[in-house]
């Protein structure tokens, strides 16, 4: 999966690159380089707890207009069962970029309305 990072998020992704790599190395070789991959799964996860509490106004937009955030399909499929959608109106339209359907959280039944974007040229022109 091809991850774009944003500007302030690079020493993460370089450091996950890191970590990455190391496990390769030590599936690869047997290794046993755990005590330093514990070290930098902890930096890893302190530095992205430093770099996403002091975000600036302009880097919360981009994060909210990341290609890559999940769209309400995406939580629909992980977070509900049953789901059907429905379509249209009274007036015989229907709007593919509004998602509204029937599902279940828990066992309840419940309603989800959600607007949904494409992700391709394709999916873009219907959506």
């Amino acid at each position: 999966m091809d991850l774009k990072f944003l500007d302030f998020e690079q020493p993460i992704a370089e450091l996950e690159a890191k970590i990455k790599e190391l496990r390769n190395v030590e599936f690869d070789n047997k290794i046993n380089i755990s005590d330093a991959l514990k070290q930098l799964e902890d930096r890893s996860q302190a530095l992205t707890e430093s770099i996403f509490s002091n975000l600036s106004d302009w880097q919360i937009s981009q994060l909210s207009r990341h290609p890559g955030r999940p769209y309400t399909l995406d939580y629909v499929e992980h977070i509900f069962s049953d789901f059907h959608e429905l379509h249209g109106d009274r007036a015989y339209a229907d709007d593919p970029a509004i998602v509204c359907g029937l599902a279940r959280l828990e066992g309840h039944p419940v309603m989800v309305i959600g607007h949904q974007k494409g992700r391709d040229t394709k999916e873009k022109i219907y959506r």
